[in-house]
């Protein structure tokens, strides 16, 4: 449609634009949000939003107030990692979508479903490049980008479809941002006559065990499961991918695992599928020596919700892992099924349905493979080639999992998170997740650790650096404003750390990655959280048992040089 029929259609909505509706279009759209179970939106107030605002009181809503654009987007991020449910965010005009464009990025890259829902200016002045306030030349075009799609409401007839649309894109394909905008003329029309929510939430009458939403995605053609299963039972070096596309999976996952006899892989985002020490599991380490020749000698692959990707099974960036072997592959996105790797036999459907119903015909086989003995060799090999620091971190990380009941782990793109990529096993799914996989960001910790807490009001340790979270530290004071008893473990190596080795291992100059690192203690007090310079394993321990039931949260600083790290990992175990 162009700009002229749209001028055209919205005059009566841009003549009354400075009348008092009786019913607003901003008042409409979060009674819908409402219906489809959204509890929480992240959002700054601005002028071309406020009117969003006004029919709040009059849901259950709660409103959260992040401190940057950013840090909506990533406690939006946080807050379905940690919960399965969406997250939402309302955002101004033109530099607040330009802020939050990182964190869809992030979410995009992670297949992270995210509501963002913003204003544009006035339908007459959109695009018009006169230099309206907040205005872009193009929004919706740049933003889509970034999303599955940006829509824009151009009146309020349109707005409980649009929504609709959204919340089936969430349940029923590749979970992706969304961005839908209204013009701000459009957010104050009237819409006293256009049809709204029913009374009771969309899940209403849904069992109380049932998922947030209806689960739609593809249903496998059961002759497609059979042609799997043939494939499957003449395998004689099977190995079985599993990707964050299966982290709602339920026991199946590892019943496939066993059913099949096959040494298994999660990625970084599927940690949890089976649980810790379990003798067919390789974790996290497709990138590591040993496990890409087991992966290259394999007859048959089943990659089941994963894109195959760099952070997941090529993170030292050679280009040395291959499939060799028959590859099947099962996702919810078929564009997915032949990239970057071709499928022999790709399959479009949902990972949960798909497992169920292969576990279904493989229990009347009896399969053989020698699994546990294959993979208890190439765990030796692979903890062989673990970097010696790796022990002390993981040593840590576990240290966490162990003490505090239900922890989330949220971390950032820093040293223990890299190590515990590959050494720490999580006892179950969406208990760790972080922004080192896909768009690789910094500054995710602290905020997205906040939205897994906003959600689940579980446990959290944001793990996040010194470097990092300089990026978004002002969201500290949004959990000191929610009396959060977040653990922020501050992992400091004075200034870059990583990015400082990855230089001197190339022989570069130094430049840019020695940054002053602020004295965080000061910073703690001035926000309102508390702060500790841990040293010592038994002084951690006692920390924790104090604080994670507080009422405010914690800067646990500890220097990448302190030797209590090394002793930890003396003792460390992997795989456990």
């Amino acid at each position: 449609m162009t700009q002229s029929t749209h001028n055209a259609q919205m005059t009566t909505i841009q003549d009354n634009s400075d009348a008092v509706a009786t019913f607003t279009c901003g008042e409409l759209l979060v009674q819908w949000l409402e219906y489809y179970g959204v509890e929480t939106v992240f959002g700054i107030p601005g002028v071309h939003t406020v009117e969003l605002y006004r029919g709040l009181p009059n849901t259950k809503i709660r409103h959260i107030t992040p401190r940057h654009e950013q840090g909506a987007g990533f406690m939006a991020d946080g807050y379905y990692r940690a919960s399965g449910k969406v997250g939402v965010c309302f955002i101004i005009t033109g530099p607040g979508m330009t802020n939050i464009m990182t964190a869809m990025a992030q979410a995009a890259a992670d297949s992270i479903p995210m509501l963002v829902i913003s204003s544009v200016n006035k339908i007459s002045n959109t695009g018009s490049g006169e230099g309206h306030l907040h205005e872009l030349h193009d929004q919706q075009g740049l933003v889509s980008k970034v999303a599955q799609y940006s829509k824009t409401i151009w009146k309020p007839e349109a707005l409980p479809k649009i929504i609709a649309e959204a919340f089936a894109v969430f349940s029923s394909e590749r979970p992706l941002p969304v961005h839908i905008q209204l013009p701000i003329d459009v957010i104050t029309a009237d819409a006293s006559h256009v049809a709204k929510p029913p009374s009771t939430n969309i899940n209403a009458h849904l069992p109380s065990n049932h998922p947030a939403l209806p689960n739609n995605r593809p249903l496998p053609h059961p002759a497609q499961l059979d042609m799997v299963v043939e494939c499957l039972t003449k395998a004689k070096r099977p190995v079985l991918l599993l990707g964050g596309g299966c982290v709602a999976v339920n026991e199946d996952a590892q019943r496939l695992a066993e059913l099949w006899d096959a040494p298994t892989f999660l990625t970084i985002n599927a940690k949890g599928l089976l649980p810790p020490a379990h003798p067919l599991s390789l974790g996290s380490n497709q990138s590591l020596l040993a496990a890409r020749q087991l992966i290259a000698e394999a007859d048959v692959v089943l990659a089941i919700g994963t894109e195959l990707g760099e952070t997941d099974y090529d993170v030292v960036f050679d280009g040395g892992f291959c499939i060799n072997g028959t590859l099947i592959r099962i996702d919810c996105d078929a564009h997915q099924l032949q990239r970057p790797f071709r499928a022999d036999i790709a399959i479009l459907a949902d990972a949960q349905l798909a497992i169920s119903g292969l576990c279904e015909r493989l229990s009347v086989y009896q399969l053989e493979h020698q699994a546990q003995q294959i993979v208890k060799e190439v765990k030796a090999r692979l903890i062989d080639a673990m970097p010696a620091h790796f022990a002390g971190q993981n040593a840590l990380l576990k240290l966490l999992r162990d003490n505090i009941e239900e922890v989330i782990i949220v971390g950032d793109s820093t040293q223990p998170v890299y190590s515990g990529n590959h050494g720490f096993e999580a006892l179950a799914t969406r208990k760790w997740f972080n922004s080192s996989t896909g768009f690789g960001t910094l500054g995710y910790g602290l905020p997205a650790a906040i939205g897994a807490m906003v959600a689940t009001g579980q446990p959290v340790v944001s793990l996040i650096g010194d470097g990092g979270i300089q990026f978004t530290i002002a969201e500290l004071i949004v959990a000191v404003e929610l009396e959060l008893p977040l653990i922020v473990l501050l992992w400091n190596n004075q200034g870059y750390g990583e990015i400082r080795r990855y230089m001197q291992q190339r022989d570069l100059p130094l430049i840019g990655v020695n940054i002053k690192t602020p004295h965080f203690e000061l910073l703690a007090t001035g926000f309102g959280a508390g702060y500790r310079r841990i040293t010592d394993e038994q002084q951690l321990l006692a920390a924790l048992q104090q604080d994670v039931t507080g009422r405010q949260p914690m800067i646990y600083e500890i220097n990448e040089a302190d030797a209590f790290i090394a002793n930890m990992g003396t003792s460390f175990h992997y795989f456990s």
